[in-house]
């Protein structure tokens, strides 16, 4: 018995599997000290989190590494059976293949970042995080109205990339156009209602045309695109009810909702100002009068 223990433990092969733990705590337990008493100065949150991810990814490739080195020898031997196992394997855990590789697409092919706003699998949120298999997200929306968090934290399997579109709504170009409509009344005065929607527009979200022209300017020499207007523009149609004014504008992709509150508070108060010389509108309903009866009734 003894005999056989003693053979046991001076295997050649158990000694590499020993050795192999023994170097993969070595390697993580390293990481881990780099993290906490360097990593964790780090102020910017943005730079930390990508210093740990690296160093994450850094302790992997050195396990794989060590792996290869000290089972070098063992390796010519298994490569039929690997194969074999490999297949099988391959089918049953073929979800877990494709995030992976999705994965690989996410961190080479610029579908988005940590931080940026997306839409992926139906879900619109900002990025929390990129593992090897899910992405992290922040979900906004939903019961919530406009783009707010709903305090929804949602994990998406990587896959999606292949299966669904990926909106990303803060990647080259983070602004987006939004329009508000303002109904105002028949026979008020048109030009001076134009103007007073138009120079809203330009106090609040005039600045940010400035910066979108230069984003999409970067954009046209990166795809093929078209010039596009960036400036505040006002455009009106008449319906049966009012005349509807239009203001489409630049913003920020996470102020939607606040702008909007600023240019109607803007354009309201600017209207009242007005004295009735232009008013807002709301639904009307015209009564008709019924025709006159004439009824003669004869004895």
């Amino acid at each position: 018995m003894e005999e056989e223990i003693t053979a046991y433990l001076y295997n050649p092969t158990v000694g590499k599997i020993v050795t192999f733990f023994i170097g993969v705590a070595v390697i993580w337990i390293i990481l881990k000290v780099i993290q906490k008493n360097i990593f964790s100065k780090i102020k910017d949150n943005e730079n930390r989190y990508k210093a740990n991810k690296f160093s994450v990814f850094v302790g992997y490739v050195l396990s794989i590494l060590l792996l290869t080195i000290i089972f070098s020898s063992k390796l010519g031997n298994l490569t039929v059976a690997f194969g074999v196992a490999g297949a099988g394997i391959a089918f049953a855990l073929q979800e877990v293949i494709a995030s992976f590789a999705g994965w690989l697409a996410i961190m080479f092919g610029d579908f988005y970042d940590t931080g940026d706003r997306v839409q992926l699998g139906g879900v619109k949120g900002d990025v929390m995080d990129i593992g090897v298999l899910r992405t992290t997200i922040m979900e906004t929306g939903q019961w919530v109205d406009g783009d707010l968090y709903n305090g929804r934290i949602v994990l998406i399997a990587n896959s999606y990339v292949f299966k669904e579109p990926v909106f990303n709504y803060s990647g080259d170009f983070p602004f987006l156009w939004d329009e508000i409509k303002i109904p105002i009344q028949y026979g008020s005065n048109y030009d001076l209602a134009k103007q007073i929607i138009l120079q809203a527009g330009t106090e609040v979200a005039g600045e940010l045309s400035v910066q979108s022209k230069q984003k999409w300017h970067s954009l046209q020499n990166k795809y093929r695109l078209e010039d596009a207007q960036t400036e505040p523009m006002v455009s009106l149609i008449a319906n049966d009810n009012w005349a509807e004014y239009t203001l489409r504008y630049v913003v920020g992709y996470k102020k939607r909702r606040f702008t909007k509150t600023e240019l109607f508070t803007k354009i309201l108060t600017a209207i009242e100002a007005t004295k009735g010389e232009v008013k807002m509108a709301s639904a009307t309903f015209q009564l008709v009068e019924a025709p006159d009866f004439n009824i003669n009734i004869k004895k």
